[in-house]
């Protein structure tokens, strides 16, 4: 009797135990699914603008008052043969591309080893000065023109590419970024290292940066991005029309193209899409160097 009643029983049981485990299987799907919506419905936000970018330079006569349709009739690339032939706009790229490419390339050089001897090299002040140097962030450009255009005009270095590239050299939040990366290997490895008779050159290139690829990445990526999208301090130095760099060369386009938004827009795809390349080959790196450093 008692077999009985236990077996009757156990069913039961275990269909009350399932209830809420479907609940819940439920409540996390549809929770899955949500957060998926809202990730599409972000992603086409953030996309549409580019899109439409496109759109509209492959439009011929697009303008403001007609409103460029998702599949064009009649689409040509018109604008972008105009942009080319009418303007030297290959050597404004070639500009641009030359001084992105320095820029990273030396704030690679002057971060990294900066930010190894914060990490790796105590002295006397250390936190003092690196807090100091930090605060250089909230000092904006705008403040600096004046100072620094006064002291490039002394050197004779306005209207030249070394006189755009000197105040680009050294950057803060670089120095911060690889700092923390470098915190983040372990001191052990330099130890061993050092008993292995390395030097603080070798434990940097052999140990250290190997370990920050990540972080490098990252920095290459807002480095050059920064240079790519400069405009205030190469509209102050550069004066000659053959240095300009790509944004000073789209606003002077959107002046003597006002009512040809084709053109307009062609200059705003062509700018953006090295950004987009150099982002979607290194946006693995840049996750890890982010999550890495600290800054989340």
């Amino acid at each position: 009797m008692a077999e009985a009643l236990l077996t009757a029983r156990t069913p039961a049981r275990r269909t009350v135990g399932r209830a809420p485990r479907s609940r819940e299987a439920k409540l996390r799907l549809a929770g899955v699914i949500v957060l998926h919506l809202v990730i599409i419905v972000g992603a086409i936000a953030m996309f549409f603008p580019f899109l439409w970018t496109i759109i509209t330079s492959i439009t011929p006569g697009a303008s403001l008052t007609t409103t460029p349709a998702l599949i064009p009739k009649n689409p040509s690339l018109g604008a972008y043969q105009r942009l080319f032939v009418e303007r030297p706009f290959g050597q404004v790229i070639l500009n641009s591309f030359l001084l992105a490419v320095i820029t990273t390339a030396v704030q690679l050089v002057t971060s990294s080893t900066a930010a190894y001897a914060f990490s790796r090299l105590p002295f006397r002040g250390q936190n003092v000065v690196f807090g100091v140097y930090l605060a250089t962030m909230m000092i904006p450009l705008q403040v600096l023109i004046v100072p620094l255009f006064v002291e490039l005009k002394a050197f004779g270095l306005l209207d030249t590419y070394l006189g755009a590239l000197l105040p680009t050299f050294a950057t803060a939040f670089g120095i911060f970024l690889l700092r923390q990366a470098i915190n983040q290997v372990p001191r052990e490895l330099d130890e061993a290292a050092t008993i292995d008779g390395a030097g603080h050159f070798r434990i940097f290139t052999g140990i250290i940066l190997p370990n920050i690829r990540p972080a490098i990445a990252t920095l290459v990526v807002f480095a050059f991005m920064g240079s790519w999208n400069s405009f205030l301090w190469p509209l102050v130095v550069l004066r000659s029309p053959e240095l300009q760099t790509l944004p000073i060369a789209l606003a002077g386009l959107q002046g003597q193209y006002t009512s040809q938004w084709d053109v307009i827009m062609a200059g705003s795809v062509v700018s953006v899409l090295p950004m987009l390349a150099l982002y979607v080959f290194a946006q693995k790196y840049v996750i890890q160097g982010v999550a890495s450093s600290g800054i989340k």
